[in-house]
């Protein structure tokens, strides 16, 4: 996939979809090491709540503390609102 994109010179990965601890978590971390741009999309992507032998933890806690971490460094976190606004200048 990485080919993929870098033959058609994109440079920006944008991340939508279901499970934001796993799959869309994952995607945004390795994109960004391979030197893409991320742009996660906060409500376009989601999860469940989980209860295990570590403990529980709601939705609501899990998303945003995904959010907050990938906004930390690996992710430009907006609302789609604003992702669309934003290409309408490009």
């Amino acid at each position: 996939m990485e080919s993929w994109l870098r033959e058609r010179d994109i440079d920006t990965v944008v991340i939508a979809g279901y499970m934001t601890q796993m799959c869309c978590d994952t995607t945004a971390r390795q994109a960004f090491h391979l030197g893409f741009a991320v742009e996660f999309l906060s409500d376009a992507t989601g999860t469940l709540s989980f209860t295990n032998n570590a403990g529980t933890v709601t939705d609501e806690e899990l998303h945003r503390a995904i959010l907050v971490t990938q906004a930390m460094r690996f992710s430009k976190v907006l609302k789609t609102s604003e992702w669309i606004d934003g290409l309408k200048g490009c």
